[in-house]
């Protein structure tokens, strides 16, 4: 793979607690991981993205960083983690990994020593602000777990800022010092052979430097979340982002192939999330190499909904600046948030993800077509989903551990009495062990999938075309070169015919459909991608 391999490509993430666990604890572990890996490898992905595995004390599972340097004891050792970026090069996999730079543990030695006083070294490198003069907090943001974006400390008679938990501190990065000790830590991973970072909520690098309150949003009617009841204007997505971005990217460019990916979120701004990714990626070659939008997970699955989505990435990424994702630790899985968790939703979700221009990120588990776990309220483990029990149940069903064997203990993941979160019967049914060797399986059908992106340069990077068709119907055609490719899938639970602009198909893979002489009939999620000879 060239420099610019991550065009087009598609990465598989990896949610270490849940993957594999080799030492029986009942957490998945980086041994875990490399024993897995040339499973990932046959399905033929091109890279791996890892979720935190740094020392963290866990509040948030990993995203609350108390040492940027080191791996936690829970996923092993810094010599696990460089025979695991070993293996995955000899498979031909790439390594991305996630930087938090936003916001750190308040256990992280830096905030320690932040907010002993207003007067030591590392006194900015933190956000701190005054008391309004009755006490309260500086402004109305608020907290996207709950509560109140601001937490208070004695010891400096001061309020600090927190996007998340009260235990992850916002980072100060205009201020060079902190920038500067981030970059450091880019360095010390990207000598290590990692092919580039995730670069988490990238959305909540800077805000507003007044600290303006965020005006109130009047779209919904009692949220569950009182975080939605506020136009997200001031406290993220500042103007202030994009050259902290750079900066990072200038540094990472020391590095021919380290690819930089932005996490964009999804909140009510002046822009819509899509719009802010292309911002950050932007035509200038001096922003992130590609970003993903939370945004599209968040939304409904409908035909017409998906659409909009893809005209408008169209728009916002003129290159191949854009990856998509459908599901992830943080979104319920796609099977069941769009589709009814059937294994003909999870083929042709697969489908038409592969089949869009720009890169992909596939989940653990949605090779196989995992449905949304219901873990109860006694298993939760994520702080979010306990703190708006029972309206909403927090990420911890997207998370629960991968099914490697149905006829072993905890589907294979583990030897230890009690997993960290429980393993559905429904998932232990869906084991790679009981896929392999079915042909009309979700996983053989995804391996086909991603063969096929493979084998034919117009799905890897293409343009694509989309066609007006009636809803639940959702049609494109990708072009390279040459070829020319129909792409058609039935958003829908029902029956739905086709008829194509050209009679002259070559069926590529026709898993859900039944190609007629004059029409396609789809049953209900259906997909359909067929070579055009003549496209006219």
């Amino acid at each position: 793979m060239n420099d610019e391999w991550w065009r087009g490509a598609v990465i598989y993430q990896i949610y270490p607690r849940s993957f594999r666990d080799s030492n029986q604890d009942g957490i998945g572990d980086l041994r875990g991981i490399i024993e897995k890996l040339p499973y990932v490898a046959s399905l033929g992905v091109d890279g791996i993205w890892l979720s935190p595995f740094y020392v963290s004390p866990m509040a948030d599972f990993g995203y609350d960083v108390a040492d940027y340097c080191a791996v936690d004891p829970l996923f092993g050792t810094l010599a696990d983690f460089d025979e695991l970026v070993g293996v995955a090069h000899r498979l031909g996999l790439k390594v991305v990994i996630d930087l938090v730079c936003a916001h750190t543990s308040d256990r992280h030695p830096w905030f320690a020593e932040s907010r002993a006083s207003r007067g030591n070294a590392r006194a900015d490198w933190y956000v701190w602000a005054d008391p309004r003069v009755d006490g309260t907090p500086p402004n109305n943001w608020l907290s996207v777990f709950g509560g109140g974006a601001w937490a208070w400390e004695p010891r400096r008679r001061q309020y600090y800022l927190h996007h998340f938990l009260p235990s992850q501190p916002k980072l100060n990065l205009r201020n060079e010092a902190v920038l500067g000790a981030l970059l450091a830590v880019t360095e010390f991973w990207l000598e290590r052979g990692v092919d580039g970072f995730r670069l988490d909520a990238v959305d909540f690098l800077v805000h507003d430097e007044a600290l303006t309150d965020n005006p109130p949003f009047r779209g919904l009617r009692q949220p569950v979340k009182p975080y939605h009841m506020q136009q997200h204007l001031y406290d993220l997505g500042a103007p202030g982002i994009r050259p902290v971005i750079e900066k990072i990217r200038a540094f990472m460019d020391r590095y021919p192939g380290a690819v930089s990916i932005a996490e964009v979120g999804s909140e009510t701004t002046d822009a819509s999330s899509l719009a802010r990714a292309g911002g950050y990626v932007g035509e200038d070659d001096r922003g992130v190499h590609a970003a993903y939008s939370l945004s599209q997970m968040k939304s409904k699955g409908d035909a017409p909904t998906l659409r909009d989505a893809i005209a408008e990435a169209e728009r916002a990424f003129p290159r191949d600046g854009l990856i998509w994702a459908f599901s992830n630790h943080d979104v319920a899985r796609v099977t069941s948030r769009w589709g009814d968790g059937s294994a003909a939703a999870a083929k042709m979700f697969m489908a038409l993800l592969l089949s869009l221009r720009g890169g992909v990120f596939i989940y653990q588990g949605e090779e196989l077509g995992l449905p949304e776990a219901d873990v109860p309220f006694e298993r939760l483990q994520d702080p979010y989903g306990r703190h708006y029990w029972p309206d909403f149940r927090g990420r911890d069903g997207c998370r629960t551990p991968m099914p490697w064997c149905a006829e072993s203990e905890n589907a294979g993941f583990s030897n230890a009495h009690t997993p960290w979160l429980p393993i559905p019967e429904a998932h232990r049914k869906l084991a790679v062990s009981a896929q392999e060797c079915r042909p009309d399986s979700v996983l053989s059908t995804s391996r086909e999938l991603l063969q096929l992106r493979r084998k034919h340069p117009a799905l890897r990077h293409g343009r694509l075309d989309l066609l007006d068709v009636p809803p639940p119907l959702l049609a494109f055609r990708r072009r390279a070169d040459a070829e020319c490719l129909l792409c058609v899938f039935n958003i829908g639970s029902h029956d739905a015919e086709f008829i194509p602009p050209n009679t002259r198909l070559t069926p590529l893979d026709g898993f859900a459909a039944i190609d007629g002489e004059c029409r396609i009939r789809l049953p209900g999620y259906g997909a359909y991608i067929a070579q055009e000879d003549d496209s006219g």
